[in-house]
């Protein structure tokens, strides 16, 4: 153990915690270590508050009434479009389409701009580190359109083999679709250059900023990436709320994806014609109080501030990453340079499921399984990991009890 690091205060992280509820209940009587971050974060009272405000207060549909809830309630979800541009760094607010999740996002543009676009013989590029979310829709698409998909290998470290995919790219690559930060390993990939190498070859990129939109500085502009998408739930906000950014030019000439209200201008039996952008992509009654609620999530962590966030995030991976190491048969599963705070670890002979239900004795959260990366796995040859993903809220002290009940669980089981 190594007794001389320290974690520096760069945020009050009683405070912090103080403002997560969910953070002061007990599971199987022990205090609740929330280390699956990745898969969803906890939400802080704010945005708790914001879905009680909207349904105690302005609960109406949005857009077409001129009653006063209905102009109030649009304007609060109007704001978190704003807001998303913000976060996000796009050039307008028309260019913010809110979906269900990363997922939904993903396969709008696979099923509309896709469709239009991708040709029989033509290529789509992914990376082995894909979640399924960013596989399934493109292997749709290549079925129907006789395309080819293609895939960037990793190596032992889990990184991007960039000269590999250099050589992936050529006359009939149509698109690249690449996972930011890799929720399973916790890589973060040199998006820029991937991005720049795609576009030398005519090719657009999509980009899923599932786990990247929390911890780092997104900027789609200087990005240059052609599409974008994360989702509300990984960055301290609700459930079926997500984002696809996309550059105007692209999702004026796509077609739409879904038909009904809102995204309609004019409808007669002769024929219809289609709303602006964002609306044209956002049929129905949306998510309301759910988005509003998303707005105060990103007002949250700009409040708290990324850079803080990320400096705490990051000493916690370093701690753990050194605990962890020190524990016999226990290997990390993914040590690029370049990663934020996600750490997925095998022990020998032991099966991370038995790890979990373990840990969670001790009221402790992991994932376990194949995280939605089951390609990944097999080119590690492993069928899954446990992996602890860390959040503002976290502590050194939550990370010594982790190993504690590891230490424990691998004793027991090996």
């Amino acid at each position: 153990m190594t007794e001389t690091f320290t974690i520096e205060k760069s945020l009050d992280i009683a405070h912090i915690r103080d403002q997560f509820p969910i953070l002061k209940r007990t599971v199987k009587g022990k205090p609740l270590i929330y280390f699956d971050n990745a898969a969803t974060s906890q939400k802080p009272k704010q945005v708790i508050d914001a879905l009680v405000d909207y349904y105690s207060n302005y609960n109406a549909n949005i857009h077409r009434g001129i009653h006063s809830l209905a102009e109030e309630a649009t304007a609060a979800y109007e704001a978190t479009r704003d807001e998303v541009q913000r976060f996000i760094g796009a050039a307008s607010r028309e260019e913010i389409i809110f979906t269900r999740g990363t997922t939904e996002s993903i396969n709008l543009v696979a099923f509309t701009w896709g469709r239009q676009n991708v040709k029989e013989g033509d290529e789509i590029i992914i990376s082995e580190m894909e979640h399924h979310s960013n596989i399934v829709p493109w292997q749709i698409l290549c079925l129907d359109k006789k395309a080819v998909l293609k895939v960037i290998p990793v190596n032992e470290k889990g990184e991007l083999k960039m000269d590999a995919y250099e050589k992936l790219l050529g006359p009939r690559t149509k698109l690249v679709s690449l996972v930011h930060v890799s929720n399973a390993l916790g890589t973060v990939n040199p998006v820029r250059d991937v991005i720049d190498l795609a576009h030398r070859h005519g090719a657009h990129v999509m980009i899923d900023g599932a786990q990247s939109s929390v911890h780092l500085d997104i900027d789609v502009q200087a990005m240059d990436c052609d599409f974008f998408a994360f989702s509300s739930h990984k960055v301290y906000g609700p459930t079926g709320v997500g984002v696809l950014y996309g550059k105007k030019q692209l999702l004026t000439d796509m077609s739409v994806f879904q038909g009904g209200g809102e995204m309609i201008k004019e409808v007669s039996f002769a024929g219809t014609s289609y709303n602006d952008l964002p609306y044209k992509y956002e049929a129905g009654t949306p998510n309301i109080a759910d988005t509003i609620a998303f707005g105060t999530a990103l007002e949250f962590i700009k409040h708290v501030g990324k850079d803080r966030i990320r400096d705490h995030e990051n000493q916690l991976l370093e701690y753990a990453t050194q605990r962890l190491k020190q524990i016999p048969g226990l290997r990390i599963i993914g040590e690029a340079k370049e990663k934020i705070s996600v750490i997925s670890f095998v022990v020998e002979g032991v099966h991370p499921q038995d790890l979990g239900i373990l840990l969670d004795n001790r009221g402790i959260a992991v994932r376990t399984g194949h995280h939605c990366a089951q390609p990944l796995m097999d080119s590690f040859n492993i069928p899954g990991t446990t992996r602890a993903s860390f959040a503002m809220y976290n502590t050194k002290e939550e990370i010594d009890e982790l190993i504690i009940g590891l230490e424990k669980a691998v004793k027991l089981l090996s």
